[in-house]
């Protein structure tokens, strides 16, 4: 579904990513890993159009990426939830949810109710300004909003960052759910062990800006994360 072929970075005289070849397949549950600082948002941000690409190729099902703006990538069916969440605190719940209807492929006035199915919290506090929410809360927001596209491929950055441990499994369900049942692609960067193991089947890990290692979720040994993984 997504294909990256020699995809390289520079930030100011730095060079981030290297010669990246990595590919997302339909109907997966892909994990980027690596430590902090290399190069995980940055192949994340490249992906959706928000920072531009020196060289390489970004492909979504078969159409090249590069040129189009970040909005056309969410019309195309590429759902984006950034590290730090993002939400508009100042707006309702479901202020934050309703503006991502102009981007979806098919225009409608009303959030999918299959979002409140997923998180019944939303349903109960629309009326809520977001930045009163918890931040476990405002990560289902995050999600919700990028699940308003009803999106065939859903991009999160580090979904479990800073959430208490029962929201933090509600998530991962969350994933699950929406992989098995709705079909939906998923490449998320994340750091919890655990976490990753129990709802990827794919793995990549990034080491300095490179790809050093890729394949089944099994493939995450010790040995790798001794490696390229502790701190």
């Amino acid at each position: 579904m997504l294909r990256i072929k020699g995809l390289n970075q520079f930030y100011g005289g730095s060079h981030t990513l290297w010669d990246i070849d990595l590919e997302v397949p339909k109907g997966s549950v892909t994990c980027l890993m690596g430590r902090n600082g290399m190069g995980k948002t940055t192949l994340l941000r490249s992906i959706m159009g928000l920072l531009p690409v020196a060289s390489g190729e970004i492909l979504y099902e078969g159409r090249d990426l590069r040129r189009l703006p970040a909005e056309e990538r969410a019309h195309l069916g590429i759902g984006y939830v950034p590290q730090g969440r993002e939400i508009f605190s100042q707006l309702t719940v479901e202020e934050n949810l309703r503006i991502g209807l102009p981007a979806r492929a098919v225009r409608s006035k009303d959030v999918p109710a299959h979002i409140y199915d997923i998180f019944p919290v939303l349903r109960q506090m629309l009326a809520r300004r977001g930045g009163d929410l918890s931040g476990g809360q405002q990560q289902q927001l995050a999600i919700g909003r990028a699940l308003v596209l009803e999106p065939r491929l859903l991009i999160l950055d580090e979904p479990t960052e800073g959430i208490q441990p029962g929201i933090v499994q509600q998530i991962g369900d969350v994933i699950v759910r929406l992989n098995r049942e709705h079909g939906l692609t998923v490449l998320l960067v994340e750091q919890k062990l655990p976490f990753a193991r129990r709802i990827a089947d794919e793995v990549r890990v990034l080491d300095k800006g490179r790809l050093v290692a890729s394949g089944g979720i099994d493939t995450l040994t010790d040995e790798l994360v001794r490696q390229h993984l502790t701190v």
